[in-house]
């Protein structure tokens, strides 16, 4: 306890060099945890995205390039799948359900999704858990809109507020569908997943809004469709961008998926949500590898600068461990002392990393999830990260071992004579 004590005061002697050490260590281990969190944040918010969904088809692409627009709202579709595929597939005797998707359409930065009631009855995400409402129902007006909990939130909107949708899906919109309004009939409970920040409407108001629209432009004048007309109109989709599959059995899942990527009627592509995800985490696995490597060279530093400070210390202590030689400390406690100042700079260093990893998430978390829709929770460190710190402490220790075994062969009467 002793040499604890005495550790804490000699370190108090050089407290402005310590502290400088010991936020050195801190900002590292800070960017290592970090970008750990986020790292296995991802993947977790990835995984629980969507569950129960035994394939997603989508027109012919890429199995990464399909999942990442249909169900995390990333990039753009390469093309449309005619409606009349999917009612081929929706009632193939194997299919228990299947949710049609239209995307291309945003409002005020998010992304709007045409649908049909089913997506609120079977869509499934963490743990199959359903879609719950925390305000109103299901659209069932050609003009209802459900909203996500993240758009409802971010924007104040409430029941019966009026939604004005824009074409396209960029944050800013030059052209809006102004001339039919759609109504907020419900809104969802949050779900941490892109359900939170989608507007969902029907495939028929989604037709609704394009019905008059000619060569990708709204029409002008005469030809132009009002709100009310377009409900006399026949609504029914031409083209969707994409569908969820649920199978009866799972047996059948490959079975199905090899007859509809052999489909002759048009090109479509199956995929396997978790198989694609897998993909997904393959692609990704070498700049995640980067992360952590850098990662560990900054704390690499951060420990080699408290290598340098207590070896550059040395010199400047040789007198004092030669008094303390002299009033009785053996070799073995001179050693020990120093391996304590290398454990307590590397302790608080982690100490300081830890509240400020924990601080950095806690005013980084809305800015995280409004940019990227990534929901990054304040939970304990894991096993793994509990594993990293040990691992930084105990190379604070070895590393201090080095000045530790100086001091120790270092003699009395080298401490206590005067050099000219």
């Amino acid at each position: 306890m002793y040499l604890l004590q005495l550790a804490f005061k000699s370190l108090g002697n050089r407290r402005f060099s310590a502290i400088l050490t010991v936020l050195a260590i801190g900002l590292s281990v800070t960017l290592l945890l970090a970008v750990e969190k986020v790292r296995t944040e991802a993947r977790a918010s990835f995984a629980s995205t969507i569950s129960g969904t035994d394939l997603i088809v989508g027109a012919r692409s890429g199995s990464v390039q399909l999942l990442l627009y249909s169900v995390f709202r990333i990039g753009n579709a390469t093309n449309n799948i005619r409606w009349e595929s999917f009612e081929h597939f929706s009632e193939d005797r194997r299919v228990d359900w299947a949710v049609p998707i239209s995307l291309g359409d945003s409002h005020r930065g998010f992304m709007v999704m045409g649908t049909n009631g089913d997506y609120f009855e079977h869509f499934r995400y963490g743990r199959r858990q359903p879609l719950a409402f925390k305000a109103g129902a299901p659209f069932d007006d050609l003009y209802d809109a459900v909203l996500g909990a993240d758009v409802a939130r971010e924007l104040g909107y409430d029941l019966d507020t009026e939604v004005v949708l824009a074409h396209g899906t960029g944050a800013v919109s030059f052209v809006d569908h102004a001339d039919k309004p759609f109504r907020v009939t419900g809104i969802l409970e949050k779900t941490g997943t892109p359900v939170d920040r989608t507007v969902h409407i029907s495939l028929q108001g989604m037709q609704a809004l394009h019905v008059d629209w000619q060569q990708g432009m709204p029409a002008r004048g005469a030809a132009n469709v009002s709100a009310e007309a377009a409900r006399e109109l026949d609504l029914t989709p031409k083209a969707i961008t994409a569908m969820l599959v649920g199978l009866k059995s799972r047996i059948s899942t490959f079975a199905v998926q090899r007859d509809i990527n052999q489909y002759n009627g048009e090109p479509l592509l199956a995929i396997l949500p978790g198989v694609a995800l897998q993909e997904l985490w393959s692609l990704l696995g070498v700049a995640e590898k980067a992360l952590l490597v850098v990662s560990g060279f900054v704390v690499l530093t951060g420990l080699v600068g408290m290598l340098t400070a207590i070896l550059s210390s040395l010199n400047e202590r040789r007198r004092e461990m030669a008094i303390l030689r002299s009033v009785g400390a053996k070799p073995r406690h001179i050693f020990g002392l120093l391996l304590l100042e290398a454990a307590s700079l590397a302790l608080a260093g982690i100490l300081l990393g830890l509240g400020l990893m924990y601080l950095g998430l806690w005013v980084s978390q809305p800015f995280i999830l409004t940019q990227y829709g990534l929901y990054v929770p304040i939970t304990p460190p894991g096993m793994y990260e509990w594993g990293l710190l040990a691992a930084i402490l105990a190379a604070s220790v070895l590393m201090g071992s080095v000045p530790a075994w100086r001091a120790y062969r270092q003699s009395l009467a080298d401490g206590l004579s005067i050099r000219t």
